[in-house]
């Protein structure tokens, strides 16, 4: 079955990196998505990029991380890794960061109730 692992979440101070890394396997779509969503304490939870692979290779980045957030993918067979590199890092980006899965395309990218597959999430704090 499916299975998505995060890490890489931490506490750094504002102006700081992190990368979040998310092992993905268990699957054979030929084309899917991997999103990176949070979600913060008393907020909704929000898309923050997205990369799908069909052939070729779509990024999507929410209005708010866009210049500061990379998303990308490492793929090695059965296995796909897919990374945020977080630069210039704000306090209101802490949030439990996960990973999700949708085979194809779903949009709006961001519509999180669409994808059937999550990860456990991985913690970032962000400190002013």
């Amino acid at each position: 079955q499916v299975q998505l692992v995060e890490s890489g979440g931490g506490s750094v101070q504002a102006g700081g990196s992190l990368r979040l890394s998310c092992a993905a396997s268990g699957f054979s779509y030929s084309a899917f998505t991997l999103g990176w969503f949070r979600q913060a304490p008393g907020k909704e939870r929000e898309g923050v990029a997205a990369i799908y692979i069909a052939g070729g290779t779509t990024y999507y980045y929410a209005d708010s991380v866009k210049g500061r957030f990379t998303i990308s993918i490492s793929r090695d067979n059965a296995k796909n890794t897919v990374y945020l590199q977080m630069n210039s890092l704000k306090p209101e980006d802490t949030a439990m960061y996960y990973c999700a899965l949708i085979s194809g395309r779903v949009s709006p990218w961001n519509a999180g109730a669409f994808y059937p597959s999550w990860g456990q999430g991985t913690q970032v704090t962000v400190s002013s």
